[in-house]
């Protein structure tokens, strides 16, 4: 087959993020499948910036290797709060509630963050900066202004992939050239835009860890809570795709402003979710490293990724997958 380039966007979701590290672990069996350009926020931050590390050493197979050793590493590690089996769901809604009312800056004063060592262990950022395979834009949100801030791979460290993933009720602020930076998920969640207007490739495949529709209202209080929480990571991917697909509506009438509107006007757009899956499983889940767990999200993810290839390996390279208005369009 011939091969066929395309942007990846990755959307943040904590542990959730071993779904995507499944569907990148299935793209990467397809050779004739190249990619270009990779926007992360969060865990898909991570599994960005793992695709890039890997593929610099070892090509497709040191990608595969790579995103394996890191969610084996979060796993080892015991980065969510691990607790008795039985117990989890419950004490760590108990543990987020309580988080509301306790500043990091008053029980981690010292900052530490296993994550760091981990990276630093994992990634060689000085030699990903100079030979990156992909463009990559690591997503965080600047705290004084609330703007989106892009990282791109010519200036990565591992404080930048911290900041992408910085929860704010967990860890303190991460600092870069006097800025502080949250969460990637509050400004961009992925950020888009730079794919159309930064890449050659017109195909965009989106992964998304977020439901974009729920089948039920939440009535109870845990169901509400939680859904404001999805709701706070999703509102400016929201926006921007609703923007998009209202300037390709004006497009199909005839207004083309520009340069940039051509690219908007050629895009391929393509979404890959499970949203069955994804969305039986509740925010503390989010928060769940344990080995079986994240292997069941990978093999979803693999699954996953292995049915939308059945379906739409064909449309990359030549059309949409998806219609842009009917999911985002008012």
């Amino acid at each position: 087959m011939k091969t066929r380039t395309i942007n990846l966007a990755l959307q943040g979701g904590g542990a959730h993020g071993a779904f995507t590290w499944g569907v990148l672990d299935r793209l990467l069996d397809e050779p004739w499948l190249d990619f270009e350009g990779v926007t992360g926020t969060s865990a898909g931050a991570m599994n960005a910036v793992m695709l890039a590390e890997g593929w610099r050493k070892d090509g497709r197979a040191g990608a595969k290797e790579q995103l394996s050793a890191f969610w084996g590493a979060v796993s080892s590690k015991g980065f969510g709060l691990l607790l008795p089996e039985g117990v989890e769901s419950s004490l760590t809604r108990w543990w987020l509630h309580t988080m509301q009312y306790i500043s990091p800056y008053d029980i981690n004063m010292l900052d530490i963050n296993p994550l760091r060592d981990m990276l630093s262990g994992l990634v060689n950022f000085e030699a990903l900066s100079k030979e990156s395979p992909f463009s990559l834009y690591i997503a965080a949100t600047a705290v004084r202004s609330g703007k989106l801030a892009l990282f791109r791979e010519s200036v990565l460290s591992v404080n930048h992939l911290l900041a992408s993933a910085c929860l704010p009720k967990i860890h303190k602020a991460i600092e870069i050239d006097g800025e502080y930076y949250w969460d990637g998920g509050f400004a961009g969640n992925p950020a888009i835009f730079p794919l159309i207007y930064d890449c050659s490739s017109k195909d965009i495949l989106i992964v998304l860890l977020q439901t974009l529709d729920l089948d039920a209202l939440p009535t109870g209080a845990e169901a509400i809570a939680e859904r404001v929480t999805e709701l706070g990571f999703q509102a400016h991917f929201m926006r921007e795709m609703r923007a998009i697909a209202e300037f390709r509506e004006n497009v199909s009438f005839g207004f083309v402003p520009g340069t940039k509107a051509w690219k908007l006007q050629k895009m391929r757009l393509h979404i890959l979710q499970n949203q069955a899956y994804l969305s039986s499983l509740d925010q503390a889940s989010k928060y769940n490293t344990r080995k079986g767990f994240l292997e069941a999200l990978f093999l979803a993810g693999q699954s996953t990724a292995e049915q939308w290839l059945s379906q739409h390996q064909n449309d990359i390279g030549r059309r949409a997958s998806c219609d842009i208005s009917a999911l985002f369009g008012a």
